[in-house]
């Protein structure tokens, strides 16, 4: 309850809350509405939510944008507390934050496109900068292409990559050779019409549990052993069937919690 929260914005903000200031509720309850508990601009919308009680400086912050661009910062650089928020990237024009992890400072990043590329580099690659820089390219991208994620590489992890269309695979990590910062990457998933795009990529574990959503609300919790390991190239197989009309909005890992009572 006394964790501080951080809500990082597609705007490049941070707005910081202590967890006991968010209602608590019933498990089957709507939850409270965001809005009313930030001071949101119109359009803006939260992409990360990282919960800590310390602000170390020898743990970072990397931020990834749409357009490429990364950026590394100590999390001591983040101990503010302002109600309205405050700048956590300089967003150029047009830009957007996706995503946002905590590293050691010497971890494997992986970015990953919406077009089915993926980038694997050093995180030593990013030297740490100040909180209102706007960062070093991390990936190079196609035209009508963008970045929807961000992950470091973790040990005995595959990168799961889901589509709107509803597929998914798992790939194991030594098929992404490590590549300098700002390359293009290789193909992370074999894509066509009907397959779709890249909606969501992140590390699993093989007995880690996903949740699907659907952009009618429906919701899906598999097991990602159930999700077929397969190489680069590969266009995964279907972890939804979706209705017409209907995509896949968003993929998230199940958060392990301890059994009480």
């Amino acid at each position: 309850a006394h964790a501080y929260l951080l809500f990082f914005s597609n705007k490049g903000k941070v707005y910081r809350l202590r967890a006991f200031e968010v209602p608590v509720k019933e498990r089957t309850a709507r939850g409270t509405a965001i809005v009313n508990l930030l001071p949101l601009d119109p359009g803006e919308k939260v992409q990360t939510l990282i919960d800590t009680r310390e602000f170390p400086a020898d743990r970072y912050l990397l931020f990834a944008t749409k357009l490429g661009q990364v950026k590394k910062t100590t999390f001591s650089e983040y101990d503010k507390s302002r109600r309205e928020g405050f700048i956590a990237i300089n967003l150029r024009d047009g830009d957007e934050l996706v995503g946002v992890i905590t590293t050691s400072g010497e971890d494997d990043i992986f970015m990953v496109s919406r077009g089915g590329m993926a980038i694997r580099f050093a995180e030593t690659d990013v030297r740490p900068m100040g909180r209102d820089a706007a960062g070093v390219r991390g990936m190079a991208l196609r035209s009508g292409d963008e970045v929807v994620s961000i992950d470091p590489g973790r040990d005995e992890t595959s990168i799961l990559i889901v589509t709107d269309a509803g597929f998914g695979k798992r790939t194991q990590l030594q098929h992404f050779n490590r590549q300098g910062r700002g390359g293009v990457g290789v193909r992370g998933i074999k894509l066509t019409a009907q397959r779709g795009r890249v909606v969501s990529a992140f590390m699993v574990a093989l007995d880690d549990e996903i949740l699907v959503t659907s952009s009618a609300g429906v919701l899906v919790r598999m097991p990602v052993r159930e999700i077929s390991s397969q190489g680069r190239d590969a266009t995964g197989v279907r972890v939804m069937t979706l209705d017409a009309g209907t995509v896949v909005a968003s993929v998230a890992p199940v958060l392990a919690v301890e059994e009480t009572g």
